[in-house]
């Protein structure tokens, strides 16, 4: 899977030797609790200026209930927030400065397009002359200078996605936050519309908050990550960071696409360990240094192995070969996913590969053998 390349990860904005002034916002101990339902459970976070962190986690994680804790739509049960070295854990969001994309882009129908962008600028009494200036500006942003007296209906949902990005941001917010702004569109829009927030971000350096569960394009987008589990953080990195040592099983799982195994460690030759699976007499060597967990002999533990880590051939050599049957083989144009059986065990394996000249696509039926090495298994405790 392909992670952001279009610039160098920041580190850790959690680590040691930082002030308060070098965050945008900081979020302190908030819960949000609705009757018996803890949405938000004890979250801590901070979110270094002008970066672009995402929320990323699974439907009722609680990763929007956080994000409208810090717009203001919702007031925490407990705990602060702070933007810009300011508390405003009680204040409505139009004293936040903050610019919001909603799923639904929530742009006024009745209004053109300059007049949507401008409407933020009306609201704060900006002069005429000003306002076509920056509405002006807004569209050249969004490289779409020539639609400022369009109805938004006219518009495709790629052009109306970016007129309310330049409506979020015409009045120079010291925070954009993005509430799964992506989900309508369709897959290669959905592509194309990651570059254009990555480039938009990068030309104006407004520090961005993203809500998604959409794994692929939080990789894709995000400086760093914070994966929610749960109403609370299971880990909080930058990306490439966080998919190469996840630190739970939940997150080896969620992020990435990963071969998880159950079973009990039998051996025990620091950092390298063996696992028999459960309902199978399978034994694979690991390495424990991979993610910084030990474990002791007869502890059950929870193994991952990403696809792209697995190999498959006639004949391999790696620390952990066995013999398969493969069930299923997708296209996916550059990609080949393939599903196969170990054989005698009911344990099924995913392995990607490029689809090129070069690699053989196998059929359902074929006998193979697959195989990865200790150093690419993540082990947890479980």
């Amino acid at each position: 899977m392909e992670l952001n390349q279009d610039e160098t990860p920041r580190q850790s904005t959690d680590s040691g030797g930082e002030t308060d002034h070098d965050y945008a916002v900081r979020i302190e101990n908030v819960t949000k609790e609705y009757d018996d339902v803890v949405a938000v459970d004890d979250v801590s976070l901070n979110i270094r200026d002008e970066e672009f962190l995402t929320l990323l986690g699974p439907s009722g994680a609680g990763k929007t209930t956080l994000l409208h804790m810090i717009a203001g739509f919702t007031t925490p049960t407990s705990g602060d927030i702070h933007i810009d070295d300011e508390v405003v854990t009680n204040k409505p969001p139009y004293e936040r400065n903050i610019g919001m994309v909603f799923q639904s882009m929530a742009l006024f129908p009745h209004m053109t397009v300059a007049e949507n962008i401008a409407f933020p600028l009306k609201m704060r009494r900006m002069e005429k002359v000003n306002r076509d200036e920056r509405v002006q500006e807004m569209l050249d942003l969004i490289r779409l200078p020539e639609i400022a007296d369009r109805d938004v209906s006219e518009l495709s949902g790629g052009q109306q996605q970016r007129v309310a990005i330049a409506r979020a941001l015409s009045f120079k917010p010291s925070l954009l936050l993005l509430d799964e702004p992506l989900s309508s569109l369709d897959k290669k829009l959905r592509e194309e519309m990651r570059h254009e927030l990555l480039r938009i971000h990068r030309e104006t350096n407004v520090t961005t908050v993203h809500v998604t569960h959409n794994q692929e394009e939080a990789l894709t987008m995000a400086d760093r990550m914070a994966v929610i589990q749960e109403g609370r953080i299971a880990q909080h990195a930058p990306t490439q960071e966080l998919y190469a040592h996840p630190e739970t099983a939940f997150v080896a799982d969620f992020v990435g696409n990963t071969n998880m195994v159950y079973g009990t460690v039998v051996e025990t030759d620091n950092p390298s360990c063996t696992v028999e699976c459960t309902d199978s007499n399978l034994r694979i060597d690991c390495r424990t240094d991979v993610v910084g967990e030990s474990v002791a002999e007869k502890d059950d533990v929870s193994v991952g192995i990403r696809f792209e880590d697995v190999r498959l051939g006639e004949s391999i050599s790696a620390d952990n070969v066995f013999e398969a049957t493969v069930s299923s083989v997708v296209f996916k144009g550059d990609m080949v996913n393939t599903t196969v059986q170990l054989d005698g065990t009911e344990l099924e394996f995913k392995i990607s590969d490029l689809n090129s000249d070069g690699n053989r696509v196998f059929e359902r039926g074929d006998v193979v053998q697959v195989g990865w090495n200790g150093t690419d298994s993540l082990v947890y405790p479980s």
